[in-house]
């Protein structure tokens, strides 16, 4: 899909800049863009359809709990298909919508959390268009009319969201265009800074005596002492013969 691409490509440009070394010069960072028209009317319209839909979740969870379908005069199959609508819208309102409300709530400009929340919306509105007139075919004109009023809600919030969604998306390509720009200029700037550092020479000087490899040294061997004479005997005289 289009959109996780754009995010991909997003992370991938992000990385590279941040491995960028510090000594290598860097272009000089354009001034940060001025918001557009959709950046900064998406909040608040965003908020106040979050208030809505949240009233409109409730006004649907009371009003499905007050329909009997098991009451209805319609065929077997048309009342199990109805009561599986009604048990899905409830578990989604109950457990699914409240946690994406909330998160899109605290990030109004996060364009997956608002693309996770619309999309949801549209299946929610689709299984409760399809409960809505079982009910008209069926039930009671007041649980019709309940459900209906919810129905239009629920309608315009998801029209709503999905032009802000359409928004963030053409504004993040805009920063994804920006962010490809400033990764060729830092990308031409680091090739043409190596270019300008000449590279290092080793001379090597062939006159020069060949260190000899260090041998073990020998052990040297103690002086032999010379013979001694028997002192016993006067210098210059021999021993009588018998």
């Amino acid at each position: 899909m289009k959109l996780a691409t754009w995010f991909l490509e997003l992370c991938a440009i992000a990385v590279s800049l941040s491995a960028q070394p510090a000594t290598q010069p860097s272009p000089a960072t354009p001034s940060p863009a001025t918001p557009s028209a959709s950046e900064t009317t998406s909040a608040p319209t965003v908020l106040s359809d979050l208030d809505r839909l949240q009233a409109a979740a409730s006004a649907t969870s009371q009003a499905i709990s007050r329909i009997r379908i098991e009451k209805w005069k319609a065929d077997h199959s048309s009342k199990q298909q109805a009561l599986a609508n009604a048990d899905s819208i409830q578990r989604n309102l109950t457990s699914a919508l409240p946690g994406m409300i909330d998160g899109v709530r605290s990030a109004p400009q996060d364009l997956a959390m608002e693309f996770k929340l619309y999309r949801n919306i549209n299946a929610l509105y689709d299984v409760m268009s399809s409960l809505t007139e079982s009910t008209g075919a069926f039930g009671a004109k007041s649980d019709y009319d309940a459900l209906a009023k919810q129905v239009d809600v629920i309608d315009s919030v998801r029209r709503n969201l999905g032009d802000v969604v359409e928004g963030l998306a053409s504004s993040t390509q805009s920063e994804l265009g920006q962010l490809r720009v400033q990764l060729r200029a830092a990308q031409q700037a680091a090739a043409a800074a190596a270019a300008a550092v000449p590279p290092k020479r080793v001379l090597v000087d062939d006159n020069a005596p060949e260190k000899k490899a260090a041998t073990g040294t020998k052990k040297k061997t103690p002086p032999k002492k010379p013979a001694t004479t028997d002192s016993s005997a006067p210098a210059g005289t021999s021993q009588p013969k018998n």
